[in-house]
């Protein structure tokens, strides 16, 4: 039986804790083969982000059709596209090969605060929002795409994914992360209903490539054949436990990667 495929495009982590990085653990962790291709390198560890060097855009959608033309891809996972003109070629590209599941992770920020999408980029991602199965704003994503406040409870997550919901994409899991309170409550928004993911919160500092993660970790559950709602419980089950794990590691000064193989190790 041939194993499940799932295709991360994102940007590169040096330091292993996020980007390509975590979303070939990720997948590994999972069960599922990765394939991978390169939007942007970056020049990071736990403490920041320090350079960026954006991938042209031709070379992004030659290395899609690469993957495409060879690979039974099952599941793509979508995360920093750095600029317009990356993002417009993945949208293109995604409209070449339709893969039939899309998980998009939109990146604009790193953990540590350093801008990971061009100011010039947001008609584009709009463009691949449209085209993904689902999205996965955190909740200062979420409200940079709406230029709306930050969400303060459960019900303005609900309102803002609504909203999101409207630009075109199939679903939208919304979450809490960044929130407060003794849970972290994810928000799986679809046109027909939604769905609350809760887990609690844990208290430490090592949470570097969680948003990475848990796309892939989605987008690895879709590769297998589960339904969407499926996908996203398993995935936050991993997170949650990878996040758990993530002290045992101790890599880096500053906020470091989850732990991706916890049970392995």
């Amino acid at each position: 039986m041939a194993a499940p495929i799932a295709l991360t495009i994102a940007g590169s982590d040096p330091s292993g804790g996020a980007g390509i990085a975590a979303d070939l653990k990720t997948f590994a962790a999972l069960g599922v083969y990765g394939a991978a291709v390169l939007t942007a390198l970056t020049a990071q560890n736990t403490a920041g982000v320090f350079a960026v060097h954006n991938v042209p855009a031709d070379f992004i959608a030659a290395q899609i059709d690469a993957v495409f033309a060879d690979l039974k891809v099952g599941a793509v996972k979508i995360g920093m596209l750095g600029n317009g003109e990356a993002a417009a070629a993945v949208a293109a590209s995604l409209d070449r090969h339709r893969p039939r599941n899309v998980v998009l992770d939109p990146v604009m920020v790193a953990s540590t605060g350093a801008d990971l999408l061009g100011a010039d980029a947001m008609d584009a991602l709009r463009l691949v929002i449209s085209r993904a199965g689902v999205v996965t704003p955190n909740l200062l994503e979420a409200a940079a795409l709406l230029g709306a406040p930050l969400a303060r409870d459960e019900a303005d997550m609900q309102a803002q994914a609504q909203k999101l919901l409207a630009l075109g994409p199939g679903a939208v899991l919304i979450k809490g992360g960044h929130g407060g309170g003794t849970e972290s409550v994810d928000l799986l928004v679809e046109a027909d209903g939604t769905a609350r993911f809760a887990a609690p919160r844990v208290a430490t500092k090592n949470t570097h490539g969680t948003g990475c993660t848990l796309a892939s970790a989605v987008a690895a559950g879709l590769a297998k054949g589960l339904s969407l709602n499926a996908a996203v419980r398993e995935a936050k089950a991993y997170v949650t436990a990878a996040i758990a794990a993530a002290d045992r590691l101790a890599v880096g000064t500053g906020g470091g990667p989850v732990h991706h193989f916890y049970d392995r190790w």
